[in-house]
């Protein structure tokens, strides 16, 4: 018989483990998350925009620290950027096994318009159940993912368990905007270091079937931000035909974009997704000028999946090739391109290997949970993965929410979090041990 997510507490569970699992519930999941979801929140919304201010995390900040002392954590919040405050919680060992950090982020996504949230009643940031399913910003990416590994720790303390070795639960700043108040701060300048890592975001999945699971990201694909610009002749909005549109010039040059393939690219895992660019903003035109065409448009691209090997260079040169083709075909085109002004080049990560910790700790226990193998694959995404990863960390990326949650009505499935949850909580003990 096919095994669902609602399948759990397999047998081969010890005493002590039954007793873990007991303190994780789906009301008990559902009450974390939904006070989580608004904690702090619309200060949270954090647009990846260079040019856009960033996020304030305090509010979330503080009650997740609470939480973490109520546990027993000992709890610094290290700053770089006022009122963005990054939560580091240590639980120490009672032995000398290894160290793991259970990572998520602080910051959301921008709600955009508040009326299209029709699951929520208008209101982005009040969780709504509709089946199995909840609904909110910051479900999938990542309060509901955060919720998961609180609870995790908490059913292991309220078991009396103490562990071998030491637990680090770190939630950061700036993750939407690729870390530097965040996670790069936490490593390079606060000394952060563990054995593990684990980041608890999304990456569940449903086939067009129906069937729906969890992966685990063994590495990332990095991004990257490229302005295009096209140049025109301005002409009288009644004489088109006497000018170059700069705006209709752009519009030819995207559609090349959107097909185009990248030639500087290493082999890549079997069945990932191939680097691509997404087009997310386009302008063009002057305002009080409407009565002439536009003699200037912009654009920006996002160039996603990139892969180890890749370099800002080389994603030019392919970003270039295709205005020099597309130049040679209409010698009316005039375009140029340019890395966006203050955003970062992101590499992507190298595979961790599938059989070494901690992708095997966690894979032991999915199997347990579930009954199944978990799947795994390369994150076509930004997290803070790749800024453990990229300085040697053991990283790894698994969490419940969607992998390509939708903008609008984004949500989180309920009992696939309580799964995760408690695959998580039998991951630590696994990779940590208990103290005699």
């Amino acid at each position: 018989m096919q095994q669902t997510l609602d399948t759990i507490e397999r047998d081969g569970l010890t005493d002590l483990e039954r007793r873990v699992l007991d303190g994780i519930t789906e009301q008990a999941w559902l009450d974390l998350t939904c006070e989580l979801v608004p904690a702090g929140q619309p200060e949270a919304e954090n647009p990846l925009d260079p040019d856009e201010p960033p996020a304030r995390e305090e509010g979330a900040a503080l009650c997740i620290a609470d939480k973490l002392r109520d546990m027993g954590f000992a709890v610094t919040m290290p700053i770089k950027r006022e009122g963005r405050p990054n939560v580091v919680g240590i639980l120490e060992g009672n032995g000398s096994g290894p160290s793991l950090i259970l990572n998520d982020h602080l910051d959301t996504y921008p709600a955009g318009d508040w009326s299209k949230w029709t699951m929520t009643g208008g209101h982005p940031f009040r969780p709504t159940r509709h089946g199995d399913r909840l609904y909110a910003r910051g479900t999938s990416d990542t309060r509901g993912n955060l919720a998961c590994t609180l609870l995790a720790v908490r059913a292991i303390r309220e078991a009396g368990i103490a562990l071998q070795g030491t637990l680090k639960c770190v939630y950061t700043a700036d993750e939407e905007k690729n870390g530097p108040d965040g996670s790069i701060f936490l490593l390079d300048e606060c000394g952060l270091d563990a054995d593990y890592t684990i980041v608890c975001e999304p990456t569940g999945w449903t086939r067009p079937d129906g069937r729906s699971g969890m992966g685990i990201a063994v590495a990332n694909g990095g991004n990257f931000l490229v302005q295009i610009e096209t140049q025109g002749i301005k002409s009288h909005l009644w004489r088109p035909d006497t000018g170059v549109n700069a705006v209709a010039k752009m519009a030819k040059l995207l559609t090349a974009f959107e097909t185009m393939t990248f030639e500087h690219v290493p082999a890549r895992r079997a069945g990932g997704t191939p680097p691509m660019v997404a087009i997310i903003r386009v302008q063009g035109g002057v305002r009080r000028e409407m009565q002439f065409t536009p003699d200037v448009a912009h654009a920006v691209l996002a160039v996603v999946g990139i892969l180890p090997g890749m370099t800002p260079d080389s994603v030019m040169a392919d970003i270039n090739k295709v205005i020099e083709l597309q130049t040679a075909l209409d010698p009316d085109l005039k375009a140029t391109a340019r890395p966006y002004p203050g955003a970062l080049f992101v590499d992507g990560t190298i595979e961790q290997d599938e059989s070494a910790n901690p992708s095997a700790a966690l894979s032991r226990a999915y199997q347990r949970i579930l009954g199944e193998a978990p799947a795994f694959y390369r994150k076509n995404a930004f997290n803070d993965t790749i800024r453990f990863a990229e300085r040697g960390h053991a990283a790894v990326t698994f969490g419940p929410g969607e992998d390509g949650w939708p903008p609008i009505n984004e949500y989180i499935q309920i009992g696939k979090s309580v799964a995760a949850t408690k695959i998580l909580a039998l991951t630590v003990l696994d990779l940590l041990g208990v103290a005699a």
